[in-house]
């Protein structure tokens, strides 16, 4: 096990979202854990030591740069054994600090959904997978999600000793229990939107960005209304481009039905007023919002693509259609709209894959494939 351990990734979000029972398994494992990000680190286990760095969202930043060149002299001074790097971004710019300076300490690349895939632009594919290489040298370990990752690093052979397959990062399925207070926010919220039982509710919790496409759900709602279904669509998250997808709602008249409770840690209320979970991204590692909405007994209507493909299984426990495909995706909920057995048999299929992923298991395996070996 690695005594000195350093955790990074572009936000302390990120890690406050989906990292604190690593940490925590790290520090009673008798390892010291820093963390490392952007933003506010209030919120992680007691006895993480925090290192701020300014990570910017865009890959093409001065100040990237900078951060690599604070990364290597901190990689010299601390001398972690172990560095831990989470989010594509962040992975960059550590390895790049730690290629760039004498001390090497060992490293695993948790892969949380490479940014590119066979259909990706081939300009935008030859730079990510550049940034790959060129990292390569100091990528101990590379651990993926999803079954075309998987072969994307082995193709390029993104690693230097291991390539690692893991379950996620786990679901904490306790989060979803449907308690009494449970059913008391699940009736105030049917109350505040004014629910038809006649009506299919779809919800999609994600960051609002391009890459999740939430302006194709919203322009298929109103092409649904106009078939004469009736539905509307809950798009839980915030995001740079939340306000675009407002104006766009308004301006295909349909702001009625487009509902925007910005960003909440409690999706349960929101999982189990729904009947489908939704997603049209164009790239993902191995969603989040998609498990946690199958926990809830959703079936789920998502873009082919990576991630999506590993988790939907088409007539099983979801429907998928091709990225972008506006009438693929209309027919996937016409079809659920009017079957609700349907509806109900692939909801108690995606609550049964879904234990492979439960938190207690998929912790214990992870943190012996990463950390203890």
């Amino acid at each position: 096990m690695a005594k000195k351990i350093l955790y990074a990734a572009s936000t302390f979000g990120h890690l406050k979202s989906f990292h604190l029972p690593y940490m925590k398994e790290l520090l009673s494992l008798g390892a010291q854990v820093h963390a490392m990000g952007a933003g506010d680190p209030s919120g992680l286990p007691e006895g993480v030591r925090t290192i701020t760095m300014p990570f910017q969202k865009r890959m093409v930043s001065w100040k990237n740069i900078q951060c690599a060149w604070r990364i290597r002299k901190l990689i010299r001074e601390e001398g972690y054994d172990l560095v831990s790097v989470h989010t594509s971004l962040a992975a960059f710019f550590v390895r790049l600090g730690i290629l760039l300076g004498g001390r090497r300490p060992r490293v695993v690349n948790t892969v949380h959904g490479y940014l590119f895939d066979c259909r990706t632009k081939f300009p935008k594919r030859l730079v990510l997978l550049a940034a790959e290489k060129l990292t390569r040298p100091v990528t101990n370990v590379v651990a993926v999600m999803n079954r075309q990752d998987e072969q994307i690093a082995k193709q390029h052979r993104l690693y230097r000793d291991r390539l690692v397959f893991l379950d996620g990062m786990g679901i904490d399925l306790t989060r979803f229990i449907r308690s009494a207070e449970t059913e008391e926010r699940i009736q105030a919220l049917k109350n505040q939107l004014e629910c038809k039982p006649e009506e299919l509710i779809m919800v999609c919790a994600a960051e609002f960005s391009g890459r999740k496409n939430q302006a194709f759900l919203v322009r298929a709602l109103a092409r649904l209304k106009a078939q004469g279904i009736l539905c509307r669509l809950i798009l839980a998250g915030d995001g740079e481009r939340l306000e675009e997808i407002r104006q766009l709602a308004f301006s295909l008249q349909v702001q009625e039905c487009v509902h925007l409770p910005g960003y909440t840690r409690d999706l349960a209320p929101y999982f189990y007023l729904a009947d489908v979970s939704v997603s049209a991204s164009r790239i993902e590692g191995l969603p989040f919002q998609i498990m946690e909405a199958m926990a809830c007994g959703l079936p789920v209507v998502a873009s082919r693509i990576k991630g999506h493909e590993d988790l939907i299984e088409p007539d099983v426990n979801g429907l998928l259609f091709d990225f972008d495909d506006q009438d693929g995706f209309c027919r996937a909920i016409r079809r659920l709209y009017e079957d609700p057995d349907l509806r109900e048999r692939m909801g108690r299929a995606g609550q049964e894959k879904i234990e492979r992923y439960r938190l207690e298991k998929v912790l214990e395996e992870n943190v012996k494939k990463l950390y203890e070996s």
